[in-house]
């Protein structure tokens, strides 16, 4: 990364290693740019929304808030119904934010400054990288430019595909629809139109594959695309490491959910074999992805199937996607650092090729930072809905932080101080609890050692 280079040139010159505290201070800026940006979004939204012609009956400042949050963290999590509770002016900006939030605050400002200049400045990269955990292999700039062309193309991919089969089942607008849905699944919203979601297609085989391809191809993440562009404009031969990793981590996690949801989910116990693989498929997807659509009522599941739901969820997307979770290259990290620990090696591995310390040092603090925002909120969250099922709180929890929308029916009956706590947890969510972490944290101004410096474990 620049900034790592950029401290090595600095130690170099004066012969002084840079104190982690500096370090820090030099990764919170951006962080916190980035937190005001998608505030700004937010509040941006929340006015758009509040407007009567945005809302087809009178709604409250609340439900209005949390909507607007959960557009612009791409979750879908929503405590009224869309369809019916705004005009179509007011879908129109319950798009538009899923998109700005989707692609992503600082990638939407710097796209508009490379549409009048070639190259970022050193501020914007900073900030990029931070948003994006970009590699030093990956340009920003290129990076950027690739993330704009490959979502549109996507989308309207997408649409043009879900505009015959809205149609034929019978949709109101389906071209509307087409589109709503399209950039909701790319940017794995998951918000829809539909009170139901999409439970009356569960056995529609082209919409559920379309809605799949669409979800993995954002959640996936834009690093890979950089990298399929890359290697197509011969810049590079090989496919990086981190694309590597993502295609591996995607494909596991999304055959591993199926085949469990599969064998282990009652409720579809009776379908044909080929309809009930279709209905695993599809909400292991949906939970691995984060997307959040829901073709069988996930209330209604096994204690079995909620545990796959669960770790899907908490692992999530991959990084520069637009899912949400702890992503499935630190959940990589993870396992390489329990294995190496179980063998006895002195470095951390993963398909052969080592970790470095930094990633893994980022892995770790995240899954501390995730945990523990996800253990205050569901204390929070039992103490504000007293009468509501533990299961249900967790899973709400979760779905929250990871972005993801899926709920057992609790979001509906939240109290006001409960919709509050999914609000912040959304925020995290769409953040990433590390660089939250970075872009409020109050680095250390000094450092002390001890003579004992050792901690037993």
């Amino acid at each position: 990364m620049n900034l790592q280079r950029s401290l090595q040139s600095l130690k170099t010159a004066i012969g002084v290693e840079p104190s982690p505290a500096e370090v820090s201070r030099e990764r919170a800026g951006p962080a916190k740019l980035l937190l005001l940006g998608y505030l700004s979004y937010v509040v941006a939204g929340w006015i758009a929304l509040s407007l009567g012609v945005s809302q087809a009956k009178p709604l409250s400042a609340l439900d209005t808030l949390f909507t607007a949050v959960s557009a612009v963290s791409t979750t879908g999590l929503t405590t009224i119904d869309t369809g019916s509770s705004y005009t179509f002016t007011g879908q129109v900006f319950v798009c538009l934010l899923i998109q700005l939030g989707g692609i992503g605050y600082m990638t939407c400002s710097s796209f508009l400054f490379l549409s009048f200049r070639d190259r970022l400045n050193a501020t914007q990269e900073k900030t990029a990288r931070t948003a994006y955990s970009l590699p030093d292999s990956i340009t920003p700039a290129l990076f950027i430019r690739s993330v704009v062309l490959f979502t549109l193309g996507c989308e309207i991919l997408g649409a043009l595909a879900l505009y015959p089969i809205l149609k034929a089942g019978g949709e109101a607008q389906p071209v509307w629809s087409a589109v709503f849905h399209s950039v909701s699944a790319f940017c794995t919203a998951g918000f829809s139109l539909r009170s139901d979601s999409f439970a009356p297609y569960v056995a529609d085989v082209p919409l559920n594959l379309t809605l799949a391809a669409l979800s993995i191809l954002g959640a996936m993440g834009f690093i890979v695309v950089t990298d399929i562009v890359r290697r197509f404009i011969g810049k590079t031969r090989h496919f990086g490491f981190t694309t590597k990793v993502i295609a591996q981590m995607t494909a596991t996690l999304l055959v591993a959910g199926t085949l469990l949801i599969f064998l282990g989910e009652g409720s579809i116990a009776g379908m044909p074999a080929w309809e009930r693989l279709l209905a695993a498929f599809f909400q292991a997807m949906s939970a691995s992805t984060t997307v959040g659509f829901n073709t069988i009522n996930v209330g209604g599941v096994s204690n079995a199937t909620l545990v796959v739901l669960l770790l899907l969820m908490f692992v999530g997307a991959s990084p520069a996607g637009t899912g949400g979770g702890l992503k499935t290259t630190s959940f990589a990290a993870l396992i390489g650092l329990v294995r190496s620990t179980l063998k006895g090696r002195s470095s951390v591995r993963f398909a052969k090729r080592e970790v470095p310390p930094a990633q893994l040092q980022a892995a770790t603090t995240s899954l501390a930072c995730y945990c523990g925002a996800l253990t205050i909120a569901v204390f929070l969250l039992g103490l504000s809905e007293p009468a509501a099922r533990f299961d249900a709180i967790v899973f709400e929890a979760v779905s929250a932080i990871g972005t993801v929308g899926l709920s057992m029916g609790l979001t509906t009956g939240l109290s006001a101080i409960g919709k509050l706590i999914l609000v912040a947890l959304m925020i995290v969510g769409r953040l990433g609890v590390l660089t939250f972490g970075l872009a409020t944290a109050v680095p250390d101004e000094t450092e002390e050692e001890e003579a004992d410096n050792e901690l037993a474990v």
